[in-house]
């Protein structure tokens, strides 16, 4: 089959490797119709992960079933399907209580002692490989496929966002206790971001604050219905509280990570993070789903080289803030978003720029990695005629 492989920091290309195999009797074998190309991705096509060179990426998948094993229960061929992209087996103790970004079972012990959780094509998440290919190997299918509606040929490149993306964006709402009627400021207008606001306006907020430093983006997200807060236009701090009354945003969400740069475009680690804690108000919640990592050798900050950074932990405790983080336990939500995208309540492919072949994604990498204008959410049709 072809699939998008990782040779060295940006370095990729469109391979012929050999297609997956059943490797256990709970697997099924997907044959990939779209698959996106997520923020996450470049963090391993810049070179700031431990990913091997070899691996196929990709981990926003959507296909239909080629191939079930025979322990495989509810899933049938032909079925069209959406994953998550964190790998759970559904048994293990954190499973069980729906932290499946954090499975005991599918984790790689190798990376971290009390390493937790796995994902298909990520660095430090397992031996799996990713779908930025024609065909993919599910685990633990019954557990970790998503059925879709009968609409999903309407909606394909809507309900593939329930893979990441608008989980993930649901999550930093959740993490940050967002409730109706607040106000809520979400840093990154990158697509995590912009389905943050989506989210956040589903869920009711009186008040939805998106920051960036790209117009294009910035754009989407007052479409979506937010406001927009350009970098380049003050303290962010300062327009959030004028905007409110002098309090700040009642909550606040992360969706950047450990690469974050400033207004001239300077990678500064700590500063969304501190800006956070300046612009949510004092006992306001902040929720972060933003990749952080526990190294960054390739990073010019001596902090962030070993997962580090100067946090504002003073002004933090004084405000009484409290603060959530991690991975999105995706399927604790992708069932319910489903049904919104089904019955026309929610629209994530608003966001998307381009829809290209497989061929195209090398090129298309150096486009999203550039950050070039319009270029917000790459999707990608392995099997297209």
């Amino acid at each position: 089959m072809k699939a998008l492989v990782y040779h060295g920091p940006k370095k990729v290309s469109v391979d012929t490797v050999p297609d997956p195999k059943i490797e256990k009797l709970t697997d099924v074998i997907i044959k990939l119709t779209t698959t996106n190309i997520c923020g996450s991705d470049l963090h391993m096509y810049e070179g700031r992960t431990d990913v091997e060179k070899g691996k196929i990426l990709g981990h926003e998948n959507l296909g239909e079933v080629v191939e079930v094993g025979k322990a495989v229960d509810t899933v049938k061929m032909g079925d069209k399907v959406v994953l998550p992209f964190n790998i759970g087996c559904g048994f293990c103790a954190n499973c069980e209580r729906g932290l499946t970004g954090y499975c005991l079972t599918c984790a790689d012990p190798k990376v971290m002692p009390g390493m937790a959780g796995a994902a298909y094509g990520f660095a430090g998440m397992g031996p799996y490989q990713g779908g930025q290919a024609q065909y993919l190997r599910v685990p633990y299918a019954d557990f970790n496929c998503l059925q879709l509606p009968p609409d999903v040929d309407e909606k394909e490149n809507d309900y593939v966002m329930l893979s990441d993306i608008f989980p993930t964006g649901w999550h930093s709402t959740r993490l940050a206790n967002l409730e109706p009627g607040q106000s809520i400021v979400i840093y990154g207008a990158g697509p995590v971001g912009l389905m943050a606001a989506m989210s956040a306006r589903i869920q009711g907020a009186a008040q939805i604050f998106v920051v960036d430093g790209q117009e294009d983006r910035l754009a989407l997200a007052k479409e979506i219905g937010a406001t927009p807060i350009n970098t380049k236009d003050g303290e962010i701090g300062d327009q959030i509280r004028e905007a409110t009354g002098g309090w700040g945003a009642d909550c606040g969400a992360e969706c950047i990570g450990y690469q974050c740069h400033n207004s001239k475009g300077k990678e500064v680690p700590n500063l969304v993070m501190n800006s956070l804690v300046d612009a949510v108000k004092a006992t306001g919640q902040i929720g972060v789903v933003g990749v952080f990592v526990p190294q960054d050798p390739g990073s010019d900050d001596k902090l962030a080289q070993k997962g580090q950074i100067a946090f504002d932990m003073g002004k933090f405790w004084f405000k009484g803030q409290k603060m959530g983080t991690g991975q999105c336990n995706v399927k604790a939500y992708n069932r319910r978003l489903r049904d919104l995208i089904h019955q026309g309540k929610a629209n994530p492919s608003i966001i998307i720029s381009h829809s290209l072949p497989l061929s195209e994604a090398p090129d298309a990498y150096k486009h999203f990695d550039n950050r070039d204008h319009g270029w917000t959410k790459v999707i990608l049709k392995p099997n297209a005629a």
